[in-house]
């Protein structure tokens, strides 16, 4: 075994090398034995293995008397709002997110259609260590309901966010790039209820990606081709499991995913103000609109669940990540790439202004992400050569390294989803933060070499 990745957020591995059928048995065995039966919402990404895993899953799961609801392909916020909508007791997710193809993987949702918190995760992994798992007898095991038109209760909550008739008025052009991900299951339906003409790229959820999964620039070329070749109002670009969103504006330009969470923040707090959470890695921009509108702004270290965490604790009326994440509690705990969708094409629709001169009045800085492989128990290193180099920077540890100056700043952090040490740096220009992100780099693979 060479990949495979297991923390509080949940699972994820090469298939084959790593993850295989006994061990999501195991894990879903465990699952269920965490919640003693009750209803699961079982759903999946669209990866070729997804199907192969979930016979493992619901062979788990019913074995331990769970009744599964099976969604079949569907994103994860859309696992998430199933599991409220219905009651469960939790649901699974089966994802790998933005790993590549031979990456899949569980994610795991409590009661509230939440991602699990650090309690429910250390649980769970407890009862997977143990192996005492409680499988029932004969005439006691959990059965399997297929669900029609999954993605509905999803949807209708995104909409009723926004005013739709106000946005079918505008019959925006826009190209969405779902990847053959789940996104290809619901972004064309929010798409029409929102009364979007809209080409689509790789609009079969099959899992064969027509490009690198993650929605970063050196991967979208195509998408942004597209905006310019049918005259495109936006493009919005999907991970596997749509839970994130980069965008694309009407020139063809990319704006990135850091602006994602800013632009949904600038539509909902002009007319509904509250806390923002955002994590240690996200863009400056979103606390320049969070001050803007006269909100509260905090930080939490990086992780969806360290995210959902801080948002309750201060009652957030928004949230998210600068990976094109946002997270709104009207429709559940859980980074939702249809919400982000939704708040663009509102802010458009009021605004009655093209996107590219929505974002040319934003606070502009320049953030670069960068990273190395290095085992976990090597970020210390990292964190301290760092802090050496650059003594006038001042200090925030707890997650990896975080260094911060009056207009800039470096961050340094083991990945929780990879094998790898993450470098990320901001500063108002480009090369700035090009220098700033290089500099950093070089220290950390001088430290842990």
């Amino acid at each position: 075994m060479t990949q495979r990745i297991l923390s509080i957020s949940g699972l994820r591995g090469v298939v084959g090398d790593g993850l295989d059928p006994e061990f999501i048995l195991r894990f879903a065995s465990a699952f269920g034995t965490l919640l003693d039966g009750g209803t699961v919402i079982v759903s999946r990404d669209g990866r070729a293995t997804g199907d192969m895993l979930r016979r493992a899953v619901l062979a788990g799961l019913t074995a331990t008397g769970c009744q599964v609801l099976d969604a079949g392909i569907a994103t994860t916020p859309t696992c998430g709002v199933l599991v409220d909508h219905f009651q469960a007791s939790g649901g699974l997710q089966i994802t790998a997110s933005h790993n590549p193809v031979e990456w899949n993987g569980l994610k795991p949702f409590s009661a509230d259609g939440s991602v699990f918190d650090a309690e429910m995760g250390r649980r769970l992994l407890a009862v997977l260590d143990s192996g005492d798992f409680s499988y029932r007898k004969w005439d006691r095991v959990g059965d399997v309901q297929l669900l029609e038109a999954s993605a509905v209760p999803h949807l209708e909550r995104v909409c009723d966010l926004v005013d739709v008739s106000l946005i079918r008025e505008r019959q925006f052009r826009v190209v969405l790039d779902c990847n053959h991900g789940s996104g290809a299951v619901a972004g064309p339906q929010l798409l029409e209820r929102l009364g979007c003409q809209f080409e689509l790229l790789g609009g079969v959820a099959d899992g064969k990606f027509a490009h690198t999964p993650e929605p970063i620039k050196a991967n979208l070329s195509s998408l942004c081709a597209a905006v310019r070749d049918v005259g495109a109002d936006v493009g919005f670009a999907q991970d596997p499991d749509a839970d994130r969103l980069a965008i694309v504006d009407n020139t063809g330009r990319y704006i990135g995913e850091e602006l994602t969470l800013a632009l949904a923040a600038d539509v909902v707090l002009a007319s509904d103000s509250g806390p923002v959470v955002v994590n240690g890695s996200t863009s400056r921009v979103t606390a320049d609109i969070a001050q803007h509108h006269g909100c509260a702004f905090y930080r939490s270290f990086v992780g969806e669940a360290h995210v959902c965490a801080q948002m309750r604790k201060v009652q957030a009326r928004l949230g998210g990540e600068g990976n094109g994440g946002v997270i709104e509690p009207k429709v559940g705990y859980v980074r939702d790439s249809l919400v982000a969708m939704a708040y663009v094409l509102q802010g458009l629709a009021a605004g009655n202004r093209s996107l590219s001169a929505w974002v040319d009045v934003l606070p502009e800085y320049h953030i670069v992400k960068d990273k190395l492989h290095c085992p976990g128990d090597r970020v210390p290193l990292a964190c301290d050569a760092l802090q050496a180099h650059y003594p006038d920077a001042t200090p925030a540890l707890g997650d990896g390294l975080r260094l911060d100056w009056d207009d800039c700043w470096v961050q340094v952090r083991a990945s929780n989803t990879e094998p790898v040490i993450r470098v990320i740096a901001e500063a108002p220009h480009q090369t700035d933060a090009d220098a700033l992100c290089a500099d950093a780099v070089d220290v950390v693979r001088a430290a842990v070499a």
